[in-house]
């Protein structure tokens, strides 16, 4: 372990001479990149610090016992051993996960889009609370939420909304939502009391920037209406809403909620690069995640993630078995308790697979 610490450190001093060159602070894709890097190799390096502080101290220890002609001296050796010892696991533990590559998608922005499933119009009003916990959870931790594009249902909520999430460490934090939520609660227009089950899918893309994704502008059909509102009337007369249709794909993307065709036209660029890209993503994470039998981020849009019984106020997630009677916390934002128990699961996997590189 001090071998790959050292090899960090290495990479640290390097890093930290980067970051003050004239010509990577004038590239500001460069800079983030890697102050970045700088943050994540500084945590492990202040790690490593303590634990060779912490194997400095056994090894003084045991010289101290070993030589033996000062009894109070060796008293208090044995106390210090005892407790350098007792600390040493969860600090080595701690170390290996942080030595646990990158994805380097995750510190990329997101673009999540919540679609109302089976339910009706209750799918819809559940999309819609979905959309509100995710607001609140990223407005406590300081990020940016932009909405892109949304279809109203018709008894409230949306059938379906499209979102950019921008911040620190976003993709990496909010990946684990990606699936079908389910819900089961007695709907408002339920007049006998019965409990329904609805769902709504969430996917969450790393937003794709231009190098990522080389898109042809040639394979896209650009069709340019004028902004609808609910039930379909047209809001205003000028044709500043956008529809893009990727040929190759099939895939459709619009955009009507910003205020010019020009600034529509951008966001559903953004959108569509972050789908194809998605794409790609999700056919590496099957491949990855069935070598790994991955349960935690398959990259199975289908796969049943969680349930939110409100009967009986629980949150169950599926994936790793997590049970919490705290709903209505969480679905005003609180989840970072899941996501914690998420990344955990998926750091434990990631461990087992790269046991050959401490």
């Amino acid at each position: 372990m001090l071998e790959k610490i050292q090899i960090v450190k290495q990479r640290f001093d390097e890093v930290n001479d980067l970051i003050i060159q004239p010509d990577i602070i004038s590239d500001q894709k460069r800079y983030v990149q890697l102050n970045k890097e700088y943050k994540d190799l500084k945590k492990i390096v202040d790690k490593g610090e303590v634990y060779k502080e912490l194997l400095d101290n056994i090894a003084e220890a045991e010289e101290i016992i070993a030589d033996g002609s000062d009894a109070e001296m060796v008293e208090m050796a044995k106390m210090q051993l005892d407790e350098a010892k007792e600390s040493l696991p969860a600090l080595e533990e701690e170390i290996r996960f942080l030595l646990i590559p990158k994805d380097p998608d995750d510190a990329k922005n997101v673009v999540v889009e919540v679609r109302a499933g089976t339910g009706g119009d209750e799918a819809s009003i559940f999309a819609g609370d979905l959309y509100r916990m995710y607001s609140k959870y990223c407005s406590d931790k300081g990020w940016k939420v932009d909405v892109v594009s949304t279809s109203e249902g018709t008894s409230g909520g949306f059938k379906e909304i499209i979102f950019e999430v921008s911040g620190e460490d976003v993709y990496g934090t909010l990946k684990f939502e990606a699936g079908v939520h389910r819900v089961q609660r007695v709907p408002q227009t339920e007049t006998q009391g019965r409990v329904h089950t609805s769902a709504a899918t969430v996917m969450v893309l790393p937003e794709a920037e231009e190098f990522d994704v080389e898109l042809d502008m040639t394979e896209v059909r650009i069709e340019r209406t004028t902004s609808t509102g609910p039930g379909g009337q047209s809001v205003n007369t000028t044709y500043s809403a956008i529809k893009l249709h990727h040929e190759p794909t099939g895939m459709i993307v619009s955009c009507q909620d910003q205020k010019s065709s020009h600034k529509n036209l951008e966001k559903a660029l953004k959108v569509l690069r972050s789908r194809l890209y998605e794409l790609e993503l999700a056919k590496k994470q099957a491949a990855d995640s069935e070598k790994r039998k991955s349960m935690v981020s398959s990259g199975d849009r289908s796969a049943k993630i969680r349930t939110y019984n409100y009967p009986q106020g629980r949150v169950t997630d599926h994936r790793i078995g997590l049970t919490l009677y705290d709903l209505s916390n969480i679905i005003n934002g609180d989840i970072q308790k899941i996501i914690d128990e998420l990344m955990l699961a998926e750091n434990t996997e990631l461990l087992k697979s790269s046991e050959d590189l401490i």
